[in-house]
């Protein structure tokens, strides 16, 4: 099956090890007529692939890359919620919880390969497979979850520590060598917060003058040792895991 896999998506070739074997268990007992339905596009960093409220008639993978999900409910303004760079059926929770229209905009952070597949496909196969089928359920089961936790989290903390929670959550999952590189603006680090600019310039000052970040410019930096400070600024308040900032 692994075979028919790679050669139905030639870019897993491509992809680290890790992201090859979740593509590998979530598609292990998918049947060939499935795959001969899958459909490989390339997206431009910034495009918007999905819109909330538009016909939820597709189910997407991201191959390579990173999506983002956004929310323009209120005063039109986006917020940045989630990030996924991991193998995640999008459009599985609208399966689900069978409903036909998507619940969220997705967009592209990053240039990015999809793999798409035609949701009576997708239906036909969880509806014969129990076991993909409760694979599905329980990873919207874990994002729900997820999701749930951190807008509890995010009515008891204030402005600076909800950023100090996205930069150790940033470095947690991008963070290399040791070193978390920004170079997002400040518009979009407040679309990720939900804090108004404003916040943001105050927090962003407020840490660099106490040695929680580093900033050269319009760069922010952060180190090891910096990311455990903004740790224990979150842990006067909330409980962390040992590894990271999953918030119990």
């Amino acid at each position: 099956m692994n075979k028919y896999l790679y050669d139905a998506l030639p870019f897993l070739h491509e992809i680290d090890r890790e992201r090859q074997e979740q593509f590998e268990r979530y598609f292990r007992s998918a049947p060939l007529w499935l795959i001969d339905a899958f459909q490989v596009i390339k997206l431009k960093r910034g495009s918007v692939f999905s819109c909330e409220g538009d016909p939820a008639d597709t189910i997407f993978f991201v191959g390579q890359g990173v999506v983002e999900a956004l929310d323009y409910r209120v005063f039109g303004m986006p917020y940045e919620y989630m990030r996924f760079n991991r193998v995640h059926a999008f459009g599985g929770m609208e399966f689900i919880m069978e409903l036909d229209r998507f619940l969220t905009t997705l967009r592209a952070v990053t240039d990015c390969t999809l793999v798409k597949i035609p949701r009576p496909q997708f239906e036909k196969w969880m509806y014969s497979d129990i076991e993909a089928l409760r694979r599905e359920a329980r990873l919207v089961g874990e994002y729900l979850a997820t999701e749930a936790r951190h807008n509890r989290v995010m009515l008891f903390l204030d402005g600076s520590e909800r950023l100090a929670l996205l930069l150790a959550g940033q470095y947690e999952q991008f963070g290399r060598g040791g070193v978390l590189q920004i170079s997002e603006g400040r518009q979009q680090l407040a679309n990720k917060s939900g804090l108004c600019v404003k916040s943001v310039n105050r927090s962003i000052k407020k840490f660099a003058d106490s040695g929680l970040i580093s900033k050269a410019g319009s760069r922010i930096t952060v180190s090891r040792e910096q990311y455990e400070g903004l740790r224990a600024l979150l842990s006067q308040k909330l409980h962390l895991d040992p590894d990271g900032v999953t918030v119990h």
